[in-house]
C-alpha cells in the first residue's frame, strides 16, 4: 500500500487504528501490518480476521516509527497485535528531550 501523510488505517484483526504522520520518500509500497495481517483504510463495514500474532499491543497516543524506511504513524485507537512493516516491528518513538531551563 502506498502511504501518505494523513491516511487513516485500521487493523483487520483488532480495534487498532493509526494515522500516517510521515510517509517514506520517495513514495514506496509499504507492507504495514497489525497482528500479522495487512492494515486497510478505515471501513466501518469491514470484517475482522483472526490473529495469531504475538507481541506488544498498539498503545493509544503513541507514535511508532521505522527510521530506516522513514515511516511514522500515530495510534489513534489502541488494540491487540503488534504494528509491523512486514515481519519487522515498529518501535515506539520516544519523547524529544526538552532544553534545560537553567
Amino acid at each position: 500500500m502506498e502511504l501518505r501523510p494523513g491516511l487513516r488505517l485500521e487493523s483487520t484483526t483488532s480495534e487498532t487504528q493509526v494515522v500516517v504522520v510521515k510517509a517514506p520518500k520517495p513514495a514506496a509500497d509499504v507492507d504495514l501490518r497489525c497482528g500479522g495481517q495487512p492494515m486497510r483504510e478505515i471501513d466501518p463495514a469491514g470484517e475482522r480476521l483472526p490473529s495469531d500474532a504475538e507481541g506488544e499491543p498498539a498503545l493509544l497516543g503513541k507514535r511508532y516509527s521505522d527510521d530506516d524506511l522513514g515511516l511514522e504513524v500515530l495510534c489513534t485507537q489502541g488494540g491487540a497485535g503488534p504494528l509491523t512493516v512486514g515481519e519487522r516491528p515498529l518501535l515506539v518513538k520516544g519523547a524529544k528531550p526538552l532544553p534545560s531551563s537553567d
